[in-house]
């Protein structure tokens, strides 16, 4: 069986469950973000995917990282 990383192009999915790991958040928060439409996702059956480059722009783009971004320039 082939991994999605083995191939090239291909949009990797994560669950709300995976993305609050990576954000250490509840999965509440994910919910709150997806609905709000602050983060994008996909809705599969009654559950939600999001895909990583949509996860990976809005962890690069937060303005607690564009505070941070801020503070390293004016130090």
């Amino acid at each position: 069986m082939s991994d999605q990383r083995d191939q090239p192009g291909r949009t990797r999915f994560l669950t709300v469950l995976e993305v609050a790991d990576v954000m250490r958040v509840s999965k509440m928060t994910v919910y709150r973000l997806l609905h709000s439409g602050e983060l994008p996702g996909v809705r599969v059956g009654r559950s939600f995917r999001v895909p990583q480059d949509a996860l990976d722009h809005y962890l690069a783009t937060s303005p607690a990282v564009e505070a941070r971004e801020q503070d390293r320039r004016t130090s």
